[in-house]
């Protein structure tokens, strides 16, 4: 076949004028803005955004690895047999999908940790993101799940494998193509919700764009590195999984 003479197909073409236009936009409506700009005083706490970005990706990286493991399990409970254990996943789902993450950090630490003698910031705050959103991966990974027809688990059962293996085999590859679109939304969100963690003096990157603005007073400048720094991580992150969709799909 011959070489197509175009080096980007029309799909990368698209998202690069959509990206082009909408940066465009950003450009004029700054220019726009009647503001003095103040970024070297910006640029003298530079040190204080990095380290605060590196702590929320060291948090974001333990938190993705805890939820995806609670959810997982709470997701397994769902399905299991016992009824005392469905129960349990299902109260603890429904409460943490029903209240505040706000509130939740917030009772976590003044509250429960307290009461257990947990008074490291860091570690209450990693454990109150992973089960903040390991309730909703459980529910993703469980709808992935039962998403499988209930011929495959029979065909399975007839050629002799065990239950093990009918989820190792069968039900996690054909469920990981339908979750994995809404794994990535969590995972982005997870890191998003990260920023909460500043209402308990964790040094993490939204908190230090906060200080940096108390001594600055320079809103712009202080919350621009913000939201770039946030999109540096989520976008990769996007990335990635679109990327294992891919290698996931197959045609039916």
């Amino acid at each position: 076949m011959p070489t197509s003479p175009f080096i980007f197909s029309k799909k990368s073409l698209s998202l690069l004028t959509a990206f082009t236009s909408l940066f465009l936009f950003l450009v004029w409506s700054f220019y726009q803005l009647d503001y003095q700009w103040n970024w070297p005083s910006i640029y003298e706490y530079r040190y204080k955004f990095f380290y605060g970005w590196l702590t929320t990706i060291g948090i974001s990286f333990v938190a993705l690895l805890l939820s995806t493991i609670i959810g997982l399990l709470t997701a397994l409970a769902l399905i299991y047999p016992s009824e005392l254990l469905k129960a349990y996943a299902r109260v603890y789902i429904e409460i943490i999908r029903g209240t505040p993450f706000l509130v939740q950090l917030l009772i976590s630490f003044y509250v429960v940790g307290s009461a257990i003698g947990l008074e490291n910031r860091y570690i209450v705050g990693v454990l109150c993101m992973s089960l903040f959103s390991g309730a909703y991966m459980a529910e993703i990974i469980r709808s992935g799940i039962t998403a499988i027809e209930k011929g495959q688990l029979d065909s399975a059962r007839a050629i002799g494998l065990t239950k093990m293996q009918t989820y190792q085999l069968v039900i996690f590859p054909q469920s990981m193509r339908i979750i994995l679109p809404s794994i990535a939304g969590q995972f982005v969100s997870l890191i998003k919700d990260s920023s909460l963690l500043s209402v308990l003096a964790i040094s993490e990157f939204t908190l230090n764009a906060q200080e940096v603005n108390s001594f600055t007073y320079s809103t712009m400048e202080s919350y621009l590195p913000l939201g770039l720094g946030y999109l540096l991580l989520t976008l990769p992150l996007s990335l990635a999984i679109q990327n294992f969709e891919k290698r996931w799909r197959y045609e039916t």
